[in-house]
C-alpha cells in the first residue's frame, strides 16, 4: 500500500508539473484557431510587416504596434536595468542594516501599486516633464505622450522585479568568497565586480528576463502615456501604439467589423510568441553562462 501511494503521488505531481506547459500550448492553439480567418486571406509575413492599419478597409498591418511595443520595452529596460542592479548592489554590499530594512518594504510596495496608478502618475508628472523639459533640451518637439514617457513609467514598474530577484541572487553568494577577496587586498568594488557579480551572473540574467517579460505585456499604464498613434516611431519622442494597448482598447468594441476579431487574436498570438522568444533567448544565455562557469 505504501508503494502504491508513493506511485500515485509521483504520477500526480508529474501530471501537475506538466500543466503549465500544457496551458501555454493550449493558449497558442486557441489563439491560432481564432486567427485562422485572417490568416486565410493574408499571409503572416504581410500582416506582421505591414505598416497600414485600416480595419474598415480590411488592411491589418501589425508593424507599427510591434515597433511600438519593442521601442517602449527596450527604452524601459535601458533605464531600469542599470538603476535596478546598482540599487541591488548598494543594498546588498554597502548599505547599513537600517537602510536595507527601510528600503526593502518600499521596493515591495512599488510592486503592489496598481498599474493604473502608475498610468495616472505618468499622465500628471512624466508626460509634462518629457514634453516641456526633456524634448526641448534635445531640440525636439513632443506632446509628452511618447515612447520615452512609456519607457520611464514602465521602468519604474519593472524596478521591484529586478531589484528583488537581484537581491536574492547577491544574498546567495557565500560570504567566504567576499572575505577571501578582501583578505587578498581587493577593494570593496573590486570584490563586487569580480566576485559577487560574476558569481551571480546567471541570476542577474534571470532577473532581467523576468523584468523584460513584465514590461512587454504591461497594458494600462503604458497605453495612458504613449499617445496610441498607429505608426512606426522614428524616435523616443514620437507617439506609439503597443500591441497590448491595441488589444485592450479595441477588443469587444468593433467586433462587427469583418476580420477584426481575428486580427486582434492574431495580435495576441504575436505578443505571446514574442514573449516566448525572449524567454527562450534568456534561457539559452543562462545555459551558455552555466556551461562557461563549469
Amino acid at each position: 500500500m505504501r508503494f502504491l501511494k508513493d506511485l500515485i503521488a509521483r504520477r500526480a505531481m508529474a501530471l501537475l508539473t506538466g500543466v503549465p506547459a500544457l496551458l501555454v500550448l493550449l493558449m497558442l492553439l486557441g489563439l491560432l484557431g481564432k486567427s485562422r480567418p485572417i490568416l486565410a486571406l493574408h499571409s503572416f509575413p504581410s500582416l506582421l510587416f505591414g505598416t497600414i492599419w485600416r480595419p474598415l478597409k480590411g488592411e491589418f498591418g501589425f508593424l507599427p504596434f510591434l515597433a511600438g511595443t519593442l521601442g517602449v520595452t527596450l527604452t524601459a529596460m535601458i533605464i531600469a536595468v542599470p538603476v535596478s542592479l546598482l540599487t541591488a548592489v548598494y543594498l546588498s554590499e554597502y548599505a547599513p542594516r537600517r537602510v536595507r530594512d527601510f528600503t526593502k518594504p518600499v521596493v515591495d510596495l512599488l510592486a503592489g501599486i496598481p498599474s493604473v496608478i502608475y498610468g495616472v502618475w505618468g499622465v500628471l508628472m512624466v508626460v509634462p516633464f518629457v514634453g516641456n523639459v526633456v524634448a526641448p533640451f534635445f531640440g525636439a518637439y513632443s506632446s509628452g505622450y511618447c515612447v520615452l514617457s512609456g519607457g520611464i513609467v514602465l521602468a519604474i514598474m519593472v524596478f521591484p522585479t529586478i531589484i528583488h530577484v537581484a537581491l536574492e541572487v547577491f544574498g546567495s553568494v557565500p560570504q567566504d568568497l567576499r572575505d577571501t577577496s578582501l583578505a587578498l587586498g581587493a577593494t570593496r568594488w573590486e570584490t563586487v565586480k569580480h566576485v559577487v557579480l560574476r558569481k551571480g551572473l546567471q541570476g542577474i540574467i534571470a532577473s532581467v528576463a523576468l523584468g523584460l517579460s513584465r514590461a512587454f505585456g504591461e497594458t494600462i499604464a503604458v497605453l495612458m502615456v504613449v499617445g496610441n498613434v498607429a505608426r512606426v516611431p522614428a524616435s523616443v519622442f514620437d507617439g506609439a501604439y503597443p500591441l497590448p494597448a491595441l488589444i485592450a482598447n479595441n477588443y469587444g468594441e468593433m467586433m462587427s467589423v469583418p476580420l477584426y476579431d481575428a486580427a486582434l487574436m492574431l495580435a495576441a498570438l504575436v505578443l505571446l510568441l514574442v514573449v516566448l522568444i525572449f524567454n527562450a533567448g534568456a534561457r539559452y544565455i543562462l545555459v551558455k553562462v552555466e556551461r562557461k562557469a563549469e
